[in-house]
């Protein structure tokens, strides 16, 4: 660790603040990274999904250049705070973020980008910034905090070896992820052409009742061992249910039920679980993944779900995937939220209209057991892929600090940086 050298990070970096803009300025214009872009992603995506209507004073103020480290500067809890993702390109007229702190390198210490982006992500840097967050409503972080942090770096030809490491195990994740997303749509347009482009018009009007048993309600658990509370789980909360369809999870919380109410949520094969609380101004309620035992094999403790969701039990498992489409081509049309109340900003699903007494063009039994078929070795390869993404998702997590701490030395070789 001799030739590592610890600087302040504004003696690598220029801290500058993003853009806020009214809704309405949203949606067209230029190029955008959103603080959800930021959060999820180790870098800055190819391509930015979102616009805004920006000025050319806003874009040079706010611009994203190669280099460039975005951080959430306020999130509703610590642990979420500082959260980074990494420019290894220029934007030309984008800008990000106002929520968001942007590290701009000064030039005088060379800092490969490939190498901050998994150097900022590191659990030491994370716990640095927990530890000096400040909490009232919300975590927010400032330059005065910023200046306070510090950054280990290696000389060049170590950081292009890390970040070749590192970045090699991500790019294949990252691959299985839009391999999933690829066959997701695949499984997407089929249902459409089946039931919803070629549905036949002497389908008859019925609810989703006649596809499924009934409901359950989950049970949230307590945070650690008590009294009757001894049964250790990982609980599906809201948040949870994109991610297990794009991947595995990995911040489903451990929690302990008593044993009586494990055995009546534990769920089975073919199950859906839906979100039905805890939707907010900017994210329906509404989101939903099925289970499998492949599924339930990947979590180190049995599979449950809080009661901010709500378990469908389907009369056959083969039910499972014709009903797990025709809730998601729903949840994209404007009548669903309709089927949403709530106050204080918090949304709830009204999933006893949506299930047992809302009506839709249903088809017979015989074309959902041939969708099911057609559609089986699809959901099949995406629960591989989600296997292989939690294995190597746990082998860059692990070699991570170790890397970044030197407690792990990588090979030196000829070879021309990125």
């Amino acid at each position: 660790m001799s030739e590592w050298r610890e600087y302040k990070l504004d003696e690598i970096y220029d801290f500058g603040s993003g853009l806020s803009k009214p809704r309405n300025e949203f949606g067209f214009g230029y190029g955008f990274l959103s603080f959800k872009e930021i959060f999820n992603n180790y870098f800055v995506p190819d391509t930015l999904k979102e616009l805004v209507n920006s000025t050319e004073w806003e874009q040079k103020s706010c611009s994203i250049q190669r280099g460039d480290v975005f951080l959430t500067r306020t999130s509703e809890t610590d642990e979420d705070l500082g959260m980074s993702c990494v420019a290894l390109k220029d934007y030309p007229k984008a800008t990000f973020n106002g929520f968001t702190k942007r590290l701009r390198p000064k030039g005088k210490i060379e800092v490969l980008p490939e190498f901050a982006g998994f150097f900022f992500r590191n659990q030491k840097f994370r716990a640095a910034v927990t530890g000096i967050s400040s909490i009232t409503t919300r975590a927010s972080l400032n330059n005065d905090m910023l200046s306070s942090l510090t950054m280990q770096v290696p000389p060049i030809d170590i950081q292009i070896k890390i970040a070749e490491t590192l970045k090699s195990i991500h790019d294949k994740i990252d691959l299985l992820h839009r391999q999933n997303q690829t066959l997701e749509k695949m499984a997407e347009t089929l249902f459409r052409q089946w039931f919803v482009e070629e549905a036949k018009e002497d389908r008859e009007d019925g609810t989703f009742g006649n596809w499924i048993n009934g409901t359950l309600g989950g049970d949230w658990g307590k945070e650690e061992q008590d009294a009757n509370w001894t049964k250790a789980v990982c609980c599906i909360r809201g948040t949870d249910i994109s991610d297990l369809n794009n991947g595995i999870p990995a911040k489903t919380p451990v929690r302990f039920i008593k044993e009586s109410k494990f055995q009546s949520i534990y769920p089975k094969e073919g199950d859906l679980i839906i979100e039905i609380s805890g939707g907010t101004e900017n994210q329906s309620t509404g989101r939903i993944c099925y289970i499998n035992e492949q599924i339930k094999r990947l979590f180190d403790y049995p599979l449950v779900f809080s009661n901010f969701c709500r378990l469908i039990r389907v009369k056959k498992s083969e039910y499972s995937f014709f009903l797990y489409g025709y809730i998601r081509y729903l949840y994209n049309q404007d009548e669903f939220f309709n089927l949403e109340n709530g106050s204080s900003g918090i949304k709830n699903l009204d999933y006893k209209a949506l299930l047992f007494e809302n009506e839709y063009k249903m088809p017979d039994e015989e074309s959902v057991l041939q969708f099911h078929s057609r559609v089986y070795h699809l959901y099949q390869k995406i629960n591989q892929n989600k296997s292989q993404i939690r294995t190597l998702t746990a082998l860059r997590d692990t070699l991570l600090p170790k890397l970044m701490s030197g407690e792990v030395r990588v090979e030196m070789s000829e070879k021309v940086r990125p």
